[in-house]
């Protein structure tokens, strides 16, 4: 069974692992025992900026989300991807998830957001 708290704590500790990243926002707000929302502004070697958004609900001691947001663009605010899960894609097999990227829209389960993270990490690499 996870808490709530316990998730905002392994959310912020996942993010001291970058030494890329400068948290500019860091809001967790606690709605209810079992409802929450978390919002992350992230920036990435001073120019790109990971923009995080999660509904999270606890179900039986799990952590599921209501609905979710990473989006992640460049300095002159030019997309490079976006997972979410607003459902305007019905055709896609991972309905209502998926990915945006630069020119096109993709069929995508809702990633972990330690995955978005190392995904950024990756792009910064080059």
């Amino acid at each position: 069974m996870i808490s709530l708290l316990k998730y905002f704590d392994r959310v912020e500790a996942c993010l001291s692992q970058y030494s890329a990243f400068y948290v500019e926002q860091f809001q967790g707000t606690l709605l209810t025992s079992s409802r929450a929302n978390l919002r992350l502004r992230v920036r990435a070697n001073q120019v790109y900026l990971l923009a995080v958004s999660e509904a999270i609900l606890v179900v039986e001691g799990q952590i599921t989300y209501l609905d979710y947001r990473y989006h992640f663009q460049d300095g002159e605010n030019q997309l490079i991807f976006r997972y979410d899960s607003t459902p305007h894609f019905p055709d896609l097999e991972t309905f209502p998830d998926h990915k945006h990227l630069k020119d096109r829209v993709i069929a995508s389960q809702k990633p972990d957001l330690s995955d978005v993270l190392q995904e950024v990490a990756r792009f910064l690499e080059g």
